[in-house]
């Protein structure tokens, strides 16, 4: 029996339409905290909770493999990873494959340690917990530069971002879901960690001038200090916890935080992965 937490996320969904396209339904299950929400997935739901314990190891009791979606609460995360993992080897949980967060620096001095952090911690307690594991670092995703960027970045012509020339090796979610599937059905991978990352880098500046070619309109990437961007931001009405996450996020791409390209994701696809030119083409090009 495989278990997907986190199924009515974007990430887990993608996971079961994968899934569902290499096994029967039967050997399937989603742990959802609302069972509602998770019905479309025409597999068995299990209702569980990443803070409730005794939810986690009703919905876990029988699982075999266990594809582990990171908590999306930063404040809570490792409390509630802990719960999982203890939940997880008390059930008897054989195999938990973890979605984990990819990055250069395991320190407290990272401008996104207060995400890291949660990550190494969880990827030890899995470790220690004696399963057999799969850790899959995850790069940032494609899917999010249009969300960094700004949906009026054409009409601005601008990208503002205080990352400077930093680099980051982006990749889809939809190809890091294909590859944890690719994962979950094949033999060959336990006590394994594999970096999730595409097979090149890109800059705000290279992104600017994708964007130029899609769009026919000159688009520039602007690098502000963190101070003039938090400012500007809060101007525009984002609340201060999310200004701050972003500046960080900027910052750590400017240190070179996810300039780690790679080929385990490639390899595991078995294609290469989605790159920024297509990815962005598809949403703005239309």
């Amino acid at each position: 029996m495989i278990l997907i937490t986190g199924a009515t996320g974007h990430l887990g969904g993608l996971v079961v339409d994968f899934l569902l396209k290499r096994r029967h339904a039967a050997g399937i299950s989603v742990m959802a905290r609302d069972p509602g929400r998770a019905k479309e997935l025409h597999v068995a739901i299990r209702p569980g909770d990443y803070n409730e314990y005794g939810s986690l190891l009703t919905a876990f009791k029988g699982v075999d493999q266990l594809y582990f979606i990171s908590a999306s609460d930063v404040t809570r995360r490792e409390l509630q990873h802990m719960n999982v993992v203890k939940a997880a080897a008390e059930a008897g949980v054989r195999h938990v494959i973890y979605t984990s967060f990819q990055r250069k620096k395991d320190n407290p001095d990272s401008p996104i340690a207060f995400v890291t952090k949660a990550h190494i911690d969880t990827e030890a307690a899995i470790i220690n917990a004696g399963f057999l594991y799969t850790i899959l670092r995850h790069n940032l995703y494609l899917d999010y530069v249009p969300i960094y960027i700004g949906e009026h970045v054409i009409e601005r012509g601008v990208i503002y971002q205080p990352a400077g020339k930093g680099k980051v090796a982006y990749a889809a979610r939809n190809d890091m879901a294909e590859a944890g599937v690719n994962v979950l059905t094949s033999p060959g991978h336990e006590n394994k960690t594999y970096d999730f990352s595409n097979t090149r880098s890109w800059s705000y500046s290279d992104i600017a001038k994708i964007l130029t070619e899609v769009s026919g309109k000159k688009i520039t990437h602007v690098s502000p200090t963190a101070a003039e961007f938090k400012t500007s931001m809060l101007h525009e009405g984002l609340p201060d916890e999310v200004v701050d996450s972003a500046a960080a996020f900027a910052l750590a791409i400017k240190a070179g935080e996810f300039d780690t390209p790679g080929t385990e994701l490639e390899k595991l696809l078995g294609h290469a992965p989605v790159s920024a030119e297509e990815y962005l083409r598809g949403v703005y090009g239309k």
